[in-house]
C-alpha cells in the first residue's frame, strides 16, 4: 500500500508541474466555462471540439476543421462573404476560406480568453464562432460546431 500510495503522489505532483495555469488563468477558466454552461450548455463537451479545432488550424488540417463546422457555413474571406455548403467544398477551397492569420490566431488560442455570448463563443477575437447546434427540434441534444468564419 505505501508504494501505490507514493506512486498516486508521484503521479499528482507530476501532473500538477505539467498544468500551465496559474491559479489565475484557473480561475478565468472556470468563469469561462460556467458562462459557457450558463448560456448554452454542455460545456464539458466544447472541450474537445474546441481542442481539435485549435490543434487543426496550429497544422494547416483542412479536413479536421471541415469536419468541425456546420454546413452551410458563413465565412468571410477577400471582402466576400461565402455560404460554404459542405465539408468537401470547405476542403476544396480551403486556402481562399481560412488565412494564414486566422490558423496562427485561432492555434494559439487559450481558454481562458475565449468570450462567451448569447451567439456562441468567439476564439480569436471574432475570428472564428463555435456554437452548440441542435441535434433535433426539441433541441434535446446538441453538438458544437464551427458556425462562422470571418477573415
Amino acid at each position: 500500500m505505501p508504494r501505490l500510495s507514493a506512486a498516486l503522489l508521484l503521479a499528482g505532483a507530476m501532473l500538477l508541474a505539467a498544468t500551465p495555469f496559474t491559479g489565475r488563468a484557473a480561475a478565468q477558466d472556470s468563469e469561462v466555462y460556467d458562462r459557457i454552461e450558463e448560456l448554452h450548455g454542455d460545456a464539458a463537451g466544447f472541450d474537445r471540439p474546441l481542442r481539435q479545432l485549435v490543434l487543426a488550424m496550429r497544422s494547416g488540417d483542412a479536413e479536421t476543421i471541415a469536419g468541425l463546422a456546420e454546413y452551410p457555413l458563413s465565412v468571410k474571406a477577400n471582402g466576400e462573404t461565402y455560404d460554404v455548403e459542405n465539408a468537401e467544398d470547405f476542403v476544396e477551397n480551403f486556402d481562399d476560406l481560412v488565412t494564414p492569420e486566422t490558423r496562427r490566431a485561432v492555434g494559439r488560442q487559450q481558454y481562458q480568453d475565449l468570450f462567451v455570448s448569447s451567439e456562441g463563443v468567439m476564439l480569436a477575437n471574432g475570428a472564428v464562432w463555435m456554437g452548440a447546434v441542435c441535434d433535433d427540434n426539441a433541441c434535446d441534444e446538441s453538438h458544437w460546431a464551427i458556425i462562422a468564419i470571418n477573415n
